[in-house]
């Protein structure tokens, strides 16, 4: 059974609309410099925060019910003191979470001050993440109760483009959440093409999905070594998004690691927990999220999506330590390790992206666990061949919420990766290995500038709230809305004329 589908409205509105719109619930944000105006909304904020009944402290929420003179029986005050977007997005994932349990299908936010874009792409966002349910392989499933959100905004015109942003964001998330928290007999690879092919129903997408013959005669000989242990079917899956009015402007290319479940191979992974090893395709699962928002949006840029996809198994057949392969780009490798199988299929995936010629590529991986030490849960690792690519990445975290840390490439780094039997190996020892690791795939990158986004630490969370986090989707649609509002007139469509609208649904 699907998750319920979110339905997204925004409206102009006061605190005197808010407190007669129909809906089960009403949450309200509320500063603790709140400025009291006419209405029986207004009297029960002022009165809440003179009692000091609403603690200054961003999510703490006071919760009422069936109050006379508004409409939602539930009402929900909750603190926002600055009105940041951290903070907002802080505030409505509490007041979700805390009505989670309370069948609200339709719920109003209101944010009563003058808000900016990030504040609404925040509080559309963080009601989804928090109402967000996975029920696809459970036989009795429990579905989001939740399914209309209406925001509430001091002027709906000005923030409608952000809107529509949060909204495909939301869709580009929620279809990465539910391909990563699949188990891995429910995301095969040629499963994984099939909801490649779903999204190329879209006008502006195309795809096309190579099996082991074509992807044997283009000579990705470590993209086959790690699948030669399955009985799984590897696939190249090549998405294109073509919303350039110049069809040969020079595409960026995203390239998503998909290993379906990683067992480590014949360097075996310790058995607990390594059921979240079907998260390995989270890179994956991001690149067909981001599509989806493309197609949502329709920006003027073309983007091509790469997804090599395959398990990783230790049967007779499976890649040893030692063995050596010759990658598509021509150097020999020497499999140390055959958990450290992410940068093999990577790799050959990185050659190919040369024939786009691209303006840039940028690949997304749960690669090391060395970055998930470096920097936890809160930031991707991000690796950049320039500068300008690193700050355009950290500029496009930073707007969207969705935080990365520039890490080094210093030359240095490589040395721990050299072999007497190859070209390279592909480990190079435990220090600094998230850096080895990009080290390794910058090899193969040299070609065009490129990034590289080691996700293994933001994909998803372990323990009680175990679940994918559909990051970091919404920093790479940030990113290649950047790319196309930078593009030259030439390629750009002409935008369409709508009517002006008093709302939006979505």
């Amino acid at each position: 059974m699907k998750n319920a589908i979110m339905n997204f409205e925004i409206q102009s509105m006061d605190l005197s609309g808010a407190a007669t719109h129909k809906a089960d619930a009403l949450v309200v944000l509320v500063s603790q410099s709140f400025k009291p105006v006419k209405g029986v909304l207004s009297d029960l904020i002022a009165a809440a925060l003179k009692a000091g009944d609403l603690e200054a402290k961003a999510g703490k929420l006071l919760a009422m019910y069936d109050v006379a003179g508004i409409t939602s029986r539930r009402v929900l005050l909750v603190s926002c003191e600055a009105g940041t977007s951290r903070q907002v997005r802080q505030a409505v994932g509490a007041a979700v979470a805390a009505l989670k349990t309370a069948n609200v299908r339709r719920l109003l936010v209101c944010l009563a001050a003058p808000c900016d874009d990030a504040a609404v792409r925040a509080a559309v966002c963080a009601a989804a993440d928090a109402s967000y349910v996975y029920t696809t392989t459970k036989s009795k499933p429990e579905p989001r109760t939740l399914t209309h959100l209406t925001l509430g905004v001091a002027d709906a015109a000005q923030n409608r483009g952000a809107f529509a942003k949060a909204v495909a964001t939301v869709r580009g998330v929620e279809l990465a959440k539910e391909w990563a928290n699949r188990p891995g007999n429910h995301a095969t690879p040629t499963m994984l093409a099939g909801a490649a092919k779903e999204l190329a129903r879209s006008p502006q997408i195309q795809c096309e999905v190579l099996g082991p013959k074509q992807v044997a005669k283009l000579g990705m000989g470590a993209f086959i070594a790690v699948a030669k242990g399955s009985e799984e079917e590897l696939r190249f899956i090549v998405l294109r998004y073509n919303g350039a009015a110049n069809k040969t402007q020079a595409p960026t290319v995203l390239v998503g690691k998909g290993i379906s479940f990683d067992t480590g191979g014949i360097s075996i992974k310790p058995a607990p927990e390594m059921d979240e090893m079907k998260y390995d395709m989270s890179g994956a699962a991001s690149v067909l999220g981001v599509f989806r928002s493309l197609a949502e949006l329709k920006p003027a840029i073309n983007v091509v999506g790469l997804i090599p996809s395959c398990e990783n198994m230790p049967d007779g057949r499976a890649v040893k330590p030692g063995d050596v392969v010759t990658s598509m780009s021509g150097q020999t490798i020497e499999i140390l390790n055959t958990d450290a199988e992410g940068r093999l299929v990577l790799c050959d995936a990185l050659t190919y992206a040369e024939r786009f010629n691209p303006r840039v590529v940028v690949d997304i991986a749960t690669l090391t666990g060395a970055c998930v030490i470096a920097l936890g849960g809160v930031r991707s690792g991000m690796f950049a061949s320039t500068d300008a690519l690193a700050t355009e990445l950290a500029t496009a975290g930073e707007s969207a919420q969705d935080l990365c840390w520039r890490m080094p490439l210093d030359d240095e780094y490589a040395e721990g990766l050299k072999t007497h039997f190859a070209d390279v190996a592909n480990v190079g020892g435990r220090p600094g290995g998230a850096v080895t690791a990009a080290k390794y795939l910058q090899r193969f990158a040299t070609k065009y500038p490129w990034a590289h986004l080691d996700i293994a630490g933001t994909a998803w969370k372990g323990g009680a709230a175990k679940g994918a986090t559909g990051r970091p989707v919404p920093l790479l649609l940030e990113f290649l809305l950047a790319q196309a509002d930078k593009a030259p007139q030439a390629d750009k469509a002409p935008a369409k004329r709508t009517a002006p609208a008093r709302r939006r649904k979505a």
